[in-house]
Parts: structure tokens; C-alpha cells; sequence
């Protein structure tokens, strides 16, 4: 019953400003009070910051600025498998594309030309293979390259901002084609890749190694940006390519037999930047 309380106020909460007003707090130097909130958030969710390059909330002056906080150099060496985990998190789905429906939950699914938000662009994904995977309020809210790949096109595409965390996966139908994203496709050694970060409740701003931040603002059209005939931005595996303010998922696509996934990899497993991901099928 309270699960499904929680799950009607978000229809009811204003989800757009709500999560505008809650980054401007964030980016706010607000001095002892930005400090003493960062503390309570670390111990709130059980926050590790040994791992981080700065570990106390004197050395951040925004709460924006310990959200997106460096890992220690060398903490997360990259697996010799062909592609790596590009984010710290936990599997929500992965498994084939059928038919061009990706799943969400158990009985959820939803399309990929609604993912991916320009249908003629989703085509090699059709019958491919997806990752989902969730950031934790805990967790590293870099976003790092799986593989090496040459960015071809990005794309904004307007939406709700439900929670996504696995209660809302669970209720929300579409959940991940219906909330606020940016989509990145990518030529790469194992074929094409979708990378698409999904917005949520609070996450204020999505940004981008290359074009800074993309939303806020947000818009009521799709934005599409063509980079093929530009100078090329590539990235070497395990290099940063963006990142959240505040957390949420990000959702790989892969073209049909592009990948394997590797054994240990399941719905709820934790995963960590670096690790081993997936190969290119023998």
C-alpha cells in the first residue's frame, strides 16, 4: 500500500521543478550549511569516501561538486575483457532486444525507436542487446566508455522525471523511454553502441565531456546533433564521457550478435567501473 502511495505522488509532484529548484541548491556555495548537508548525505546512504580523490566535506564547495567527486587515481583498473562496466551501479535488466522492445521489469517492456527517440537511428539495435544499469545515491556518478568508440550523433529527448529506482522500474510503464534523456551513438570496435543517460526526480543536470551540460534547459522537442561530418570526438576505453547531477541509469544498445555478456552478470548484481563486461562473440 505505501509503495503504491509512493508511486501516485510522483504522478502529482511537479517533477520539472522540483528537480530545477533541487539544483539550484546544489550548486550553491552555502558554505557550513552545503558541508553539514554533504555529511549527512554520506552517512544517510552509506557513502564510501575512501575511494574518493577528496575525502572530507571541507574540500567541496557545492554539494554538486562532491556529488560528481573523483574516484583516487588508479582505483578502478580496467578488466582485459573486450568491453568494461562503464559505471558503478546495479544490473536493473540486460539481455536481447525482441522484436525491438527492450524490458524494463517483470511485465514491462517498452520500444527502442522510443529510447533512442529518432526511430531511423535505432535501427541496428532492433534485434540487438541491452544493459541496464542503475546509479545508486551512493554510488560514482561518472559515466566512462565500455569501448572505444567514435561519437556519430546526440540526442536530446524531453520527458516526465520519475524516480528510476527498481520500485518505479517495477510500476511506471516506459519508465526509461518516457523520462528525460540523452541518447550518444557511437561507432565502435564491436559495432555500433547506444549510450543513453536517463534523467529522474532530482537529477538536475546531464552533461557531456564534449558539449558540457546538455538539459537543463529542458524543451518540449527532440534536439538531434549530426557529429559524422564534424571533427571527430573519440574516446579510448575506460575514458570519462559524462556524467549526472543528481544520479540515475544509464542504458546501453548493442547491434544483434555484437557482444556476450559475461556469466556473472544478472538483475540486482553490483557492478563497478572497470570490471569485466562483455566480449565480442567467439
Amino acid at each position: 500500500m505505501f509503495d503504491q502511495l509512493k508511486i501516485a505522488l510522483q504522478y502529482l509532484i511537479p517533477q520539472h521543478g522540483l528537480s530545477r529548484l533541487t539544483g539550484a541548491l546544489a550548486s550553491a556555495r552555502a558554505g557550513w550549511l552545503t558541508r553539514a548537508f554533504i555529511r549527512f548525505f554520506i552517512n544517510r546512504y552509506k557513502v564510501d569516501m575512501s575511494e574518493a580523490k577528496l575525502e572530507s566535506p571541507e574540500d567541496f564547495d557545492t554539494f554538486n561538486a562532491f556529488f560528481t567527486r573523483e574516484l583516487k587515481p588508479g582505483l578502478r583498473p580496467l578488466a582485459s575483457s573486450d568491453l568494461i562496466l562503464p559505471v558503478d551501479g546495479t544490473v536493473s535488466q540486460l539481455g536481447p532486444v525482441t522484436a525491438g522492445r527492450i524490458i524494463q521489469a517483470k511485465g514491462h517492456d517498452y520500444s527502442c525507436d522510443a529510447l533512442v527517440g529518432v526511430p531511423e537511428l535505432a535501427a541496428p539495435y532492433q534485434s540487438g542487446s541491452f544493459a541496464t544499469i542503475y546509479l545508486a545515491p551512493r554510488d560514482y556518478h561518472r559515466i566512462h566508455m565500455p569501448v572505444k568508440g567514435t561519437l556519430t550523433d546526440m540526442i536530446y529527448v524531453p520527458g516526465d522525471l520519475f524516480s528510476v529506482n527498481p520500485l518505479t522500474a517495477e510500476n511506471v510503464p516506459g519508465l526509461f523511454a518516457r523520462n528525460e534523456r540523452v541518447v550518444t551513438l557511437w561507432d565502435t570496435e564491436v559495432g555500433p553502441m547506444a549510450l543513453v543517460l536517463v534523467g529522474a526526480t532530482i537529477v538536475a543536470s546531464i552533461e557531456t565531456v564534449w558539449a558540457g551540460t546538455v538539459t537543463p534547459p529542458t524543451g518540449k522537442e527532440v534536439r538531434h546533433w549530426d557529429y559524422r561530418h564534424l571533427k571527430p570526438i573519440t574516446l579510448e576505453k575506460g575514458e570519462e564521457m559524462g556524467r549526472f547531477k543528481l544520479g540515475s541509469t544509464v542504458v546501453l544498445l548493442f547491434a544483434e550478435n555484437a557482444v556476450q555478456y559475461t556469466e556473472e552478470l544478472a538483475p540486482g548484481v553490483v557492478t563497478r567501473l572497470g570490471g569485466a563486461f562483455a566480449n565480442k562473440p567467439s
